[in-house]
């Protein structure tokens, strides 16, 4: 009744009143519809509007009694009074009807917690859309439904069904009262199938429609030229409806999975370059709300990408973006400028708009290296900040009281979208990775054991999840990188060729590092490779010529699936007019070009690519060949030069003339070198199919070195070979795996013309061989003779190339190795002497040199510490440094060491011949399995005794040498062993020492003698002079001849007991005499006599008592050998040697006293060749000439003579059947031998003066001839 005197004090006190009564709860329903019935009259009566706005609310949230027509009242009410002409009512009325509708749903909330527990079954909606209430509903959610079906129908523009009485509405009000509702109440949507149908039936059709405007709208169209006016956008109502399908998509996607590929198709055509500026730049911030969601983005993959005939919404909202961003880039021409400029949209974001002149252009430009910003063929285009990272905080979708399209900063719709992009990449990416975690989590529970993996990449095909959940995790992560990967790389490609800031290039490098590795986890090779690639390309200077790169590059432009510009990226310049030129330096190229900059842009990428390998190696696979070669490059231009251990050093200017560093890199390049080691130290986390991978890359990069290095004089490019003995040493533990591959290529680097190349290459070769041996492997290399081989055998393999500095580089790594490992080589002793015997006359005194110290200290420190089946190997090796003809001195001094290896021999013997003797025994089994015969020299002589016949052979072959020092110091050496040593042999075994070794090494001598060149030596160079007994090859030889068969012959008397018992002596023998017939009929006068010696040596004429066998002392390895025609020793120096197969006993019987039965070594036959050898020996040299025609070879007096004394110690073995003819040859002998001439040079030393009545030496011997002949008869 107050309120009806429309009496203003009166009203406002019974407001107040009512108002006191409603907050303690005391208004019935039926008082509540007449209280909203008095302030509807109040309100057509247009009094105390505020206070009856104030008093519905209070009526409404104090309780729940107001429902269906009277709440319906209540809400007209406030929607009439907030279009009244006082802006202060309609600012209350509009925060008055949000907060009514907000309590409307709210108290359906509430009922529908109380009623919870209660089950009811749905009842199935009906698409009745005239019918103004749904009978299932409880009274809230009636009210509730009732509203949300009116606010469609007023934004719609048709007449609304309960909410009765209103008289104006408008859309953009309407839209935001339905986006607050869809935003703060979803649940009721999601809950209640009669909500679902308002959103499917109602709020998606209209949404729909209201975007027609925008979709037909075309920038730049003459309306005048269409049929019928195009509507233009217009900004509250398209950004309400932007910010109302941001809500549906976000929170009902499960429901309108249709009606959600619709929007976002339209999300995707508000970006074109022919919509209005401000509608592209809500659109972007739109579409920046959707990739801060990655689950959401996951479920568009799931939903249309991977479906057949779907759209593929994922991926065209990725290329949307990139392409998006690549038409802000386009500059416009000059005719379209006025034209393609809106008078809404104010200031274009991307290229200079009409009111841009071309000074502004500079100027923006000349701010470029103040403001972070992106540059790229003269559009310049500021980089604003726009949120905090992983959200995405709208400026123009917030702009709820703009009525006129904002004017958009220039700059900002770019930074959207680049945000959009790196939040796409990082949400994708951490939620992708997250899952994959989780996967092999839930696999490593399951399978209770795990085997360890550090691929990621290998344990995701072994993930054991639930068979129907892996797999489709699986076909997911790849569909959305599938989708995607294209549209980003374009993207980002160019905004890193555009960004002038290095925040913003460290932010794109950083999403392009983690798509690389996200793909290689999974085995996406193609993306994997695109964006490494990517980077690559970004680390060098633009246009630069790196063909894996190139190809990579083409390949990527081919996809089907490009999207617009995608390849302006490819092939265009890089920006460098705002990038800080920070090294300039030549390319590693075939050809000589010019210099190329790096920037520090160029190096912000190099750290990222290095940053990738360092990390990611493990996903790298067969793409380490194009992040190799790039760092290859990079390397090279910087000047980094290979130090020791393969590490990268700032190399000298001398280097690298053209190389110009400044300060700023100055510092930055030994951390990048450091990098860079620690990026192949990190080597030795990767799996080894990724290390294998690694260590192939760079093979590659070697081959195409060394290929760039023929025939070219720069220097080349060491980088593989160095990282490869980097990565070597770091995984020494399982070096196994990659020895051949590594080993194999380095050995080809060693044979390469360019004489740095071969010398980094042996220098890694090498250096990776000493760290093998000394690296603590499990098991032990003396346990491991498999793993010791591998290793050594390199070293074997580098003495088949011919190069100098290599077989250096070779010897000084054995001289090594001989300090460091030589206690613990082992099997591996044959290869080491195989490879300090390798020598050949043509290397030249220096290596011959250093592998004769490698030997001297195998003699001297090791003998006892390697196998004996390797002594003879040891044998061999020092036999062949005394044929080299490069170094004499080293001939000589490895004599003296066989002499000292020999002196080895006698006093390990027992031990030796031990070991030997095992080894044969398993050798004769292994030779049985096989069923072949044992094959070794001088077999089937007893191991031991070969071992001696080796060396005896070897000195034999020196006795023959070219070179007189060496023929007799070996000859000596030779007949010393034998004399010394020769005991140790088994009884057989003499007779391979008499026929293989003496003589053979007689037939040779005599050869060699009887062809040797009379012409005179003229002096050796220098001071040094040779004696006139000795200036020609033939009295050289001579020498030779005289030791040589001096030697035999004191052996066949000393070891005349030994010898008679074999076999075939006596044809030895007669090929002895043979022997010495030849040397006594020889033209030399020294050789003829000495043989003549060696024949009263063996008929014993001085008896070789065995009671004056006295042991003589062994030369050592510094003297030369003397001549042995003195008592030989038969036990050497040191123990006295024992051995079962009765050495000793014949020792013992040599050095017995007891007298021998004659009759042992009597033999007639023997004797009586003797006597003929004698007779033609005499004959020969005592026949006078036939003619005088040519000058005659007269016997020299003291050769008859010894001749003639010969004759009484024959006669006395064959005395017995001498016989009238015997007699007649020795009176043609005697008188030969008188008949002689004396040569004129001789004749004053040998005839008496004629004062003096005495005989000559010959007379006296003949006298005496005759005289044994006279006691005889």
């Amino acid at each position: 009744m107050g309120c009806g005197t429309k009496e203003p004090k009166i009203t406002q006190l019974c407001l107040a009143a009512i108002q006191r009564l409603m907050s303690h709860e005391v208004v019935s329903e039926a008082a509540a519809g007449n209280i909203i019935n008095m302030l509807w009259q109040l309100m057509e009566n247009g009094l105390e509007e505020l206070k009856l706005l104030q008093t519905v609310l209070v009526l409404l949230t104090t309780n729940t009694v107001v429902h269906d027509d009277a709440l319906s009242k209540a809400i007209v009410l406030c929607f009439r009074l907030h279009f009244t002409k006082d802006n202060i009512t309609n600012n209350t009325a509009a925060a008055t009807v949000r907060q009514v509708v907000t309590v409307v749903f709210e108290r359906m909330v509430a009922e529908d917690e109380r009623h919870k527990d209660v089950v009811e079954q749905p009842v199935p909606v009906t698409g009745n859309s005239n019918r103004r209430s749904v009978s299932t509903l409880k009274p809230c959610a009636k009210d509730a439904y009732m509203l949300f079906q009116d606010l469609c129908q007023l934004v719609n523009a048709d007449a609304p069904y309960w909410l009765v009485g209103m008289t104006e509405m408008t859309r953009t009000f309407g839209l935001e009262l339905l986006e607050s509702v869809l935003n703060d109440f979803p649940q009721v949507f999601l809950q209640h199938q009669e909500f679902s149908f308002l959103l499917k039936e109602r709020v998606c059709p209209l949404v729909i429609k209201l975007f027609s405007p925008n979709i037909k709208f075309r920038q730049g169209s003459s309306s005048n030229s269409s049929p019928a006016p195009v509507e233009k956008p217009y900004f509250p109502i398209c950004m309400r409806l932007l910010r109302v399908v941001s809500v549906l998509i976000k929170q009902f996607y499960g429901l309108l999975v249709t009606e959600c590929e619709i929007f976002l198709s339209l999300l995707v055509k508000f970006l074109d370059a022919d919509k209005p500026q401000w509608l592209r730049a809500v659109a972007v911030e739109s579409i920046h709300r959707l990739c801060v969601q990655p689950q959401l983005l996951r479920s568009f993959c799931q939903s249309y990408d991977m479906k057949q005939h779907s759209t593929k919404v994922f991926r065209d909202i990725v290329n949307a973006l990139g392409s998006f961003i690549q038409s802000l880039f386009l500059i416009p021409s000059a005719g379209n400028t006025s034209n393609t400029s809106n008078p809404n949209a104010g200031s274009s974001s991307g290229g200079p708009a009409a009111s841009q002149s071309t000074s502004g252009m500079v100027a923006a430009a000349g701010n470029a290296s103040v403001l972070p910003a992106f540059e790229y063929r003269g559009t310049w285009i500021p980089i604003m900040t726009i949120s905090v990272q992983g959200s995405a905080k709208a400026t123009y979708l917030e702009m709820l009281d703009k009525v006129e399209p904002p004017t958009i900063p220039e700059g900002y719709a770019l930074s959207v979208a680049f945000h959009c992009l790196l939040d796409l990449v990082r949400g994708i990416t951490t939620m992708i990775e997250g899952e994959i975690g989780q996967a092999e989590t839930d696999s490593q529970i399951s399978a209770e054991e795990t085997p360890s993996q550090t691929s990621d990449q290998t344990d995701l095909r072994t993930v054991s999840d639930p068979p129907e959940q892996e797999p489709v995790g699986r076909t997911v992560w790849e569909e959305m990188i599938n989708a995607c990967w294209c549209g980003l790389l374009a993207a980002l490609s160019l905004l890193l060729d555009a960004s002038t800031d290095e925040s913003a290039t460290e932010n794109i490098l950083k999403a392009e590092m983690t798509m690389a590795a996200l793909c290689g986890k999974l085995g996406l090779v193609t993306p994997r490779d695109a964006f490494i690639t990517a980077i690559c390309k970004g680390s060098l200077p633009p246009h630069y010529a790196l063909t894996v790169l190139n190809s990579s590059s083409a390949a990527l432009c081919n996809k089907s699936y490009s999207i617009q510009g995608q390849n302006v990226q490819m092939i265009s310049p890089s920006s460098d007019s705002h990038q800080q030129v920070v090294a300039v330096g030549q390319p590693l190229a075939l050809q000589p070009q010019g210099t190329v900059m790096l920037t520090a842009k160029n190096i912000q990428c190099m750290r990222t690519l290095l940053n990738l390998a360092h990390c990611h190696g493990g996903y790298l696979g067969t793409s380490w060949q194009l992040v190799l070669a790039t760092l290859q490059h990079l390397v090279w231009i910087l000047g980094l030069k290979p130090s020791s251990g393969g590490a990268l050093k700032p190399g000298r200017a001398v280097e690298g003339p053209s190389t110009v560093l400044t300060t700023a890199v100055m510092t930055d390049l030994p951390v990048i070198s450091t990098i860079l080691s620690r990026l192949f130290e990190s080597s030795q986390y990767l799996d080894d199919v990724s290390l294998h991978h690694m260590i192939n890359a760079l093979c590659s990069l070697s081959l195409e070195a060394m290929d760039m290095a023929y025939g070219n004089s720069k220097e080349p490019s060491l980088f593989a070979v160095a990282k490869l003995l980097e990565t070597g040493l770091v995984n020494m533990h399982r070096i196994e795996i990659l020895w051949r591959p590594l080993t194999g290529h380095l050995i080809e680097v060693c044979q390469h013309p360019n004489s740095r190349m071969r010398e980094w290459g042996a220098e890694a070769l090498t250096s990776l061989i000493k760290s093998g041996l000394a690296f603590k492997h499990e098991p032990e290399l003396s346990q491991n003779q498999r793993l010791q081989l591998l290793l050594l055998n390199p070293l074997k393999e580098l003495s088949a190339i011919a190069h100098h500095d290599i077989r250096l580089k070779q010897l000084e790594c054995v001289l090594q190795i001989l300090q460091n490992q030589g206690d613990s080589l082992g099997p591996g002793w044959p290869l080491v002497l195989g490879v300090i015997g390798a020598i050949r006359n043509d290397q030249g005194e220096s290596l011959i040199r250093t592998a004769f110290q490698c030997l001297q200290l195998v003699v001297t420190d090791f003998l006892p510490t390697m196998p004996c089946t390797c002594l003879q190997i040891v044998v061999e090796v020092a036999g062949s440094f005394g044929l080299q003809n490069q170094e004499l001195n080293i001939s000589l001094t490895s004599i003296g060491l066989l002499w000292n290896i020999s002196d080895y021999f006698f006093q390990r013997g027992e031990n030796i011949e031990k070991e030997l003797n095992r080894e044969e025994d398993i050798l004769q089994m292994q030779a049985k399995e096989k069923g072949v015969a044992l094959n070794r020299p001088f077999h089937p002589a007893p191991p031991f005794d070969c071992l001696w016949l080796c060396l005896y052979s070897k000195l034999g072959e020196l006795c023959v040498d070219m070179r007189p020092a060496v023929r007799k110091s070996a000859g000596q050496t030779l007949f010393s062993t034998i004399g010394a040593h020769g005991t140790l042999l088994q009884h057989p075994t003499w007779h391979t020492v008499i026929w293989k070794v003496l003589f053979h090494l007689l037939d040779q001598v005599r050869e060699s003698s009887t062809t040797a060149d009379k012409e005179k030596i003229e002096s050796g160079g220098g001071n040094i002079l040779i004696h006139h007994s000795r200036d020609t090859a033939e009295k050289q030889w001579a020498e030779t001849w005289v030791l040589t068969l001096a030697g035999v012959a004191r052996i066949f008397n000393t070891r005349r007991y030994l010898l008679q018992p074999l076999g075939d002596f006596s044809k030895a023998w007669d090929i002895l005499l043979d022997h010495i017939q030849s040397a006594a009929l020889s033209k030399n006068n020294e050789v003829s006599l000495a043989a003549l010696k060696s024949f009263q040596e063996i008929l014993q004429i001085v008896s070789p008592t065995r009671e004056t066998d006295k042991p003589e002392t062994l030369p050592g390895i510094s003297v030369t050998v003397p001549a042995l025609f003195g008592p030989v020793s038969v036990a050497g120096p040191g123990r006295p040697l024992t051995r079962a197969d009765s050495t000793g006993e014949r020792l013992a019987r040599y050095n017995s006293e007891q007298p021998i039965a004659m009759d042992e070594i009597e033999d007639s036959a023997m004797w009586w060749a003797a006597w003929n050898t004698w007779y033609r020996i005499g004959t020969e040299s005592t026949k006078p000439p036939a003619t005088c025609d040519k000058l005659t070879f007269i016997p020299s007096q003291p050769f008859l003579t010894a001749l003639i004394q010969i004759f009484p110690a024959l006669y006395h073995h064959i005395k017995t059947a001498f016989n009238m003819d015997e007699l007649q040859k020795l009176g043609v002998i005697l008188h030969g031998a008188v008949s002689v001439p004396i040569s004129s040079d001789a004749s004053p030393f040998i005839l008496p003066s004629y004062t003096e009545a005495v005989l000559t030496s010959l007379q006296e011997s003949v006298l005496t001839a005759l005289d044994v002949l006279q006691k005889a008869i």
